[in-house]
């Protein structure tokens, strides 16, 4: 079983991602409507949406939104979040890899919820299933780590404790991948988690965006909006359908 196949189902990820920035999720989205200036109620596909806080602020602000996601552990924390917040959104438990046979205004993909493929032609293929939801004049928006800061400010190791756990986390580049190694301690018992993401440069992203039938339109280097560089912490891509 693919490491995301597990992990994003467990308690464990729960508790090392438990203070997720909604601030910096709604920085993100003010950026996509910036950028796009959508017209009101247009049709969005959160793929990889996680625990819904994007799609969730998206709905917010009156999109029609559907979220999309392999964990069924987080489509339920989506939804609950949804109820809390007394928005509408359809969620999808599937592969990004599949297309899903509609066309949206907007597709997103946020947060690195990408590069998990140890084949790097399957990430073309979830690319393209991506760009094929994308309608005709549409925006794809894409949000990943910046391959070339990851390598110049890698953290090699931390130790935190939450609760009643110590949580040691090992970051290392081996093979064109950052890889992390999470171990979990709490008395005499331990276990560990890994994951393990492709360290896709810009150039890499954007050439798969171009075989993928989009028009690259605007790339940033951070939610503000900055011009992309070596010291900027994320890629975030604009491209449109032919």
């Amino acid at each position: 079983m693919a490491w995301y196949e597990q992990w994003f189902d467990t308690d464990e990820y729960d508790l090392v991602y438990q203070n997720r920035d909604e601030g910096e999720a709604a920085l993100l989205i003010d950026l996509v409507e910036s950028v796009t200036r959508p017209a009101a109620g247009s049709s969005l596909l959160d793929v990889g949406c996680g625990r819904g806080r994007h799609a969730v602020e998206f709905a917010r602000r009156g999109y029609r939104v559907t979220g999309l996601d392999l964990s069924e552990r987080s489509l339920e924390a989506a939804m609950q979040r949804a109820d809390e917040a007394g928005v509408d959104v359809r969620w999808i438990r599937q592969d990004m890899r599949i297309p899903v046979p509609e066309a949206f205004d907007r597709v997103v993909n946020f947060f690195t919820a990408f590069g998990y493929f140890e084949d790097p032609a399957e990430h073309q293929r979830a690319l393209n299933a991506m760009a094929g939801c994308v309608d005709r004049g549409g925006w794809f928006v894409q949000d990943f780590l910046n391959a070339e800061y990851v390598r110049a400010n890698l953290v090699a190791a931390d130790v935190r404790t939450l609760g009643e756990w110590e949580i040691r986390q090992q970051r290392r580049i081996k093979d064109g991948r950052i890889r992390k190694r999470i171990e979990f301690r709490k008395g005499e018992s331990s276990h560990t988690f890994e994951e393990s993401v492709a360290l896709l440069s810009r150039e890499d992203l954007e050439a798969l965006h171009l075989d993928a039938g989009l028009e690259i339109q605007q790339v940033f280097g951070d939610y503000e909006g900055s011009d992309p560089g070596p010291d900027r912490p994320r890629v975030v891509l604009f491209s449109r359908r032919k």
